[in-house]
This record gives C-alpha cells, structure tokens and sequence, in this order.
C-alpha cells in the first residue's frame, strides 16, 4: 500500500515537471518570436538629388603647344667688333629697343667721306650749271659753237649722275652705320647672350642672341576628325573662344579664340592641324609648353545635369541609380556630354525630375530597398 502511493507521488511530480519545463520552453519561444517582430529590417540610407534642366556651355577639350608668332636669330647686318650689349639676357623689349651696338668708327668715317665727295660734285654740277646757262646766252648770238654747247651740256650732265651717286652713297654709308645699332625687330623676350664683347662680328656670320615674341602666342593642337563637324558648326555661328589651362590647374590662366583650321586631315593620325591665337599679356605662356586647351562650341539651355559623383561605371559603360517605385533601386545605363563645375549632362537615359543617388554606390546595387534623404 504504502509502496504503491510512493509510486503514484513520484508520477505527480514526473507529470508537473514536464509541464512546468513545456510551459517555460513556450514561453521562451513566444518571447523570441515577440523580439523577431519588433526589430525592423536595415535598410541603407542614401543621398539622393534630382535631374535638373541647365544652360551649360558645349566644349571640346584638347592637349596642346604653345608657339610663337615670331622667333628671330640676332645676327648683326655689318662687319665689326662687338662694342656692347645694352638689353640684358632674358630682358623683356619693345620693338626698336637697342640690344648691342658694334664699333661705329669706320662707318662713320665712311658716312663723312660720302658727304664731302658729294659736296664736291654739288659743287662742281653748280660751275657745270653756271657754265651751261652762259653757253646758251653766247649761242643765241652766235659766239659759241653748238659742239661746244654741247659739251657744256653733257659736263652739267655728268655732274648730275656724279652727284646722284654720292647721295646714293650716303644713304648706304648712313645704313651701315644704323646697322651698327642693333635693334629689337619687334616686342618679346631677349634669351641667353651668345657672342663676348669685343667678338668680331660678321654679316650671316656670329649669332649674338635670339628674340621671341610672347603675346600673342599660339596654341596649336589636333582635334580628331569626328569633331571637325561641330567646330566647323561654330565657326560659322562666330568667333570661338579658346580658354588656355595649365599643367594640373581647373582654373583658366589666358583666353583667346581659334585661328586657324588645316586644310587637310592626317591619315596617319585621323587629325587635322588647328591653331588658336592667345593673348598673353603678362608673360606666363612661353613657346614650347605643354598646355590643355578648351574650345567653347555653343550654349545647350536644355541639357539635363547630374552630379559627376552620381556616375557609375561598368563594363556596358556608364549609368546612374536612380530611386523607383517603393524606394527600389533601379540600375539605368546612360550617355554623357558636356561637363559643368561638378555636373554632367546625361544624353540619353533619364528625365527631368527623376531621384539619382549620388553617394553610398558601392554598398547598393539593383532592386535593394533604400531609405532616400535629400542632401543637406
């Protein structure tokens, strides 16, 4: 009896203990579950802006040289020794400034002989003159021969030529001497001195120096063959403006407009040969630098512009995330244009209006859910 109610007690408590650890083991689960639901799904925060209608400028960006107008080599015009030089190296002159200047002594001298020789034929066309008038008088009366006449008047004659030709030599003795100046041919910047001072000097023989002109300055570059098309189109709607950017500068340093356009495409290099007058006022282009031209085409008042960060690239090309129906994630593959401090111009691919999400590209992709903020 005895045995037989420890055995239902121990089966009480077999049965209760299972209970309790059921109930605890659901209410467990029920408290999971309650935790599951309470907690929502991440969903990734991105910045977003929409598609905007500017005006923005069309332009063609090439790699350039610089060239000068004018690049002479300074010799000197006459023989002589080299006296002094006057403009230093490297100094910047104006047309007629005296850089050297060669002995003058023996052009000079010649300069002086010329004049009194032709002082002497002055003086003797003015006796052949005198004489001439006096022959006339004594022939009309019949005192003096015609072949004496005419001697008179072949002696004026020869004074006359004489003459000439010693006016002729005095311009050339006065050339000479000016020559011994030598002079800037026009405005630039002198380089290095190649002749010492007392050096003779020759006519086409020692080159004392060389002078470049600075401004303007050219800019010559090679447009491809597929853009002849649309700078021919600006051409004939006016002047084109050229903006000159050095190495690693956004800004630009000189302006200017396009010149000149070859008349024949390289078939090597599919390029042809186009030139752009720069002005160059203080200096900072020199010939021979490498620079970045910028060829301003036209205005587009409608282009649709996206922020450049905005761009992803892919081995299809170019496209954008845009913010769909339910906040989705859509991938649109686009085409590019003009670029616009920071913006791009999109050709074809979106509208007006639409969200792009330019930030976060690389944590998103196609169909993900997003939370889209406005920048601040």
């Amino acid at each position: 009896m005895t045995t037989h109610k420890l055995i239902k007690g121990a089966l009480a408590l077999i049965v209760f203990g299972g209970g309790v650890f059921l109930l605890s083991r659901e209410s467990r689960k029920w408290g999971e579950g309650e935790a599951h639901a309470s907690a929502p799904a991440f969903v990734m925060p991105v910045p977003v802006s929409q598609v905007v209608k500017m005006t923005v400028p069309v332009t063609l960006d090439y790699s350039a040289r610089t060239e000068s107008l004018q690049n002479v080599t300074l010799q000197s015009r006459v023989s002589g020794y080299l006296m002094e030089q006057v403009a230093a190296d490297g100094a910047d002159v104006k047309a007629g400034d005296l850089l050297y200047r060669i002995d003058p002594r023996d052009y000079q001298a010649a300069l002086d002989q010329a004049k009194a020789q032709a002082q002497r034929e002055s003086a003797a066309l003015k006796y052949a003159r005198g004489n001439l008038d006096r022959g006339g008088k004594l022939a009309q009366t019949g005192f003096l021969a015609k072949d004496s006449f005419d001697q008179r008047r072949s002696a004026m004659e020869q004074a006359e030529a004489a003459l000439a030709s010693d006016q002729a030599s005095i311009r050339a003795a006065q050339l000479n001497l000016e020559y011994t100046e030598i002079r800037a041919p026009f405005s630039g910047r002198l380089g290095r001195n190649q002749a010492a001072i007392g050096t003779m000097v020759g006519v086409g023989g020692t080159v004392l120096n060389t002078l470049v002109q600075l401004d303007p300055i050219y800019v010559t570059f090679n447009p491809s063959e597929t853009d002849l098309a649309a700078i021919d189109a600006a051409r004939k709607a006016g002047p084109v403006k050229a903006d000159i950017f050095l190495t690693g500068q956004t800004q630009a340093r000189q302006q200017g407009r396009l010149s000149f356009l070859n008349n024949i495409v390289d078939q090597a290099t599919g390029t042809i040969t186009a030139r752009a007058l720069i002005d160059n006022h203080d200096f900072t282009l020199l010939p021979g630098q490498y620079v970045r031209i910028r060829l301003h085409l036209r205005d587009d008042p409608g282009a649709l512009m996206v922020p450049q960060a905005a761009l992803g690239s892919s081995q299809l090309g170019k496209y954008l995330y845009l913010v769909g129906k339910d906040n989705i994630v859509e991938q649109r593959m686009v085409s590019l244009g003009a670029t616009h401090e920071g913006m791009v111009a999109i050709t074809t691919g979106v509208a007006e209006g639409e969200r792009i999400i330019d930030g976060n590209l690389q944590k998103i992709g196609p169909g993900m859910p997003v939370n889209p903020h406005p920048h601040s």
